[in-house]
């Protein structure tokens, strides 16, 4: 061979080595980080959330008034205090509506003695008319006195009737005075907490009067019956019914979950926003020794579950590309894969087929370089 060609030889073997070492050190292509998910077995649900915030109600809230305007004499109440239906919540000076009852009384008093005065009367004409009818059957009482004693017993009978109606007006008026005096007294109409009080002794207060509203004295609220008043979007109205069960979450009890039921679904659309309509819904707590501790006004999130399934296939669900496929990793490769779904909700799907029991699929989707056919490393793995 000669030198020529053997140093041809030898620059050709020498590039083959350069590129190769370039191949494998400056032009290599390193791997992507791909966070995974170890497909398990688990629940899955199909649930809908409400579309917004919902409140915690009480289905018993009394804004209350006295019927009457006045002064406060008395407020046996403070605010958080429980109260007994019947219980005294505020009482109004009443020394004239007293006074009144107590005219009332005397009024009726002399009524009732002007009635036995008519009556006793009326009685004794009558019984003159009945000894002179005797004797003008003997003929020896003439037609004109009798005539006369009859008349006179007709206006007796008429004066003990009007008698006993001026008893009954003055009876009549009694009751009125008694219920006018009764209004000077504010009760709770049933058993509750004295949510707000805006009134102290000494003030003046004023009765709502038709069509003029005025902010209430008193707020009564009954902490046995609370629930859940939550909007749905309208595309779920034929999904939610009553009886289905709840996870419901609050703000003041961060990361814990309880559970309910749909107790009732409302018979409406609400379209006050032409782009998102909503549907009401109320749901009861199941542990109702705990919702009476809640406060009325609260925010609340409602999950309803649909459906559940214990121990299938499931995969997180934002896993799933176009929701039908998923990237596995396969041998430091990202291999696409297309899978069959059954219940789904924003946490968790199951999967049909498509998949098997700790296959590594990728979740974190979020990067262009991540995609099929790509040299993938497992940097991390999650449970959801």
């Amino acid at each position: 061979m000669s030198s020529r060609l053997l140093r041809i030889l030898v620059t050709v073997v020498v590039v083959v080595l350069i590129g190769v070492a370039l191949r494998f050190t400056v032009f290599r292509v390193e791997p992507v980080p791909v966070t995974v998910f170890r497909v398990a077995r688990g629940p899955v649900e199909n649930t809908v959330t409400n579309s917004k915030a919902g409140t915690v109600k009480t289905r018993k809230r009394a804004k209350l008034s006295p019927e009457i305007g006045g002064r406060v004499a008395e407020l046996p109440v403070r605010e958080g205090d429980h109260v007994k239906a019947g219980q005294v919540l505020m009482r109004i000076a009443a020394d004239d509506y007293k006074a009144k009852v107590a005219l009332q009384q005397r009024a009726l008093k002399a009524a009732g003695a002007g009635r036995r005065e008519a009556c006793l009367a009326a009685d004794q004409a009558e019984r003159e008319y009945r000894r002179y009818l005797r004797l003008s059957e003997d003929e020896i009482v003439s037609e004109e006195i009798l005539d006369q004693l009859e008349s006179e017993r007709d206006v007796g009978i008429a004066a003990c009737e009007a008698a006993e109606a001026r008893v009954l007006e003055a009876e009549a008026a009694l009751e009125l005075a008694r219920v006018e005096l009764s209004k000077t007294v504010l009760r709770a109409p049933f058993e509750g907490i004295v949510a707000e009080l805006s009134a102290e002794v000494g003030e003046w207060v004023t009765p709502s009067p038709p069509a003029l509203p005025v902010p209430p004295v008193v707020e009564l609220i009954q902490q046995s019956s609370i629930y859940v008043s939550s909007p749905l979007d309208e595309v779920d109205v034929g999904s939610v019914r009553v009886d289905l069960p709840v996870r419901i979450t609050l703000d003041a009890y961060a990361e814990q979950e309880f559970g309910g039921r749909v107790t009732r679904i409302a018979p409406y659309v609400l379209a006050l926003e032409e782009h998102s309509r909503t549907f009401e819904i109320e749901v009861e707590f199941d542990d109702a020794e705990f919702a009476a501790a809640l406060l009325p006004g609260s925010s609340a999130d409602v999950e309803v579950i649909l459906a559940s399934k214990q121990d299938v296939l499931r995969i997180p669900s934002y896993a799933l590309i176009e929701g039908s496929r998923v990237l596995v990793v396969n041998d430091e490769e990202l291999v696409s894969r297309e899978v069959e779904t059954g219940l789904k909700n924003w946490a968790f799907a199951e999967i049909v087929r498509g998949l098997e029991v700790d296959e590594a699929v990728v979740v974190s989707l979020d990067r262009a370089e991540v995609r099929e056919g790509a040299k993938a490393l497992i940097t991390e793995e999650t449970l959801q």
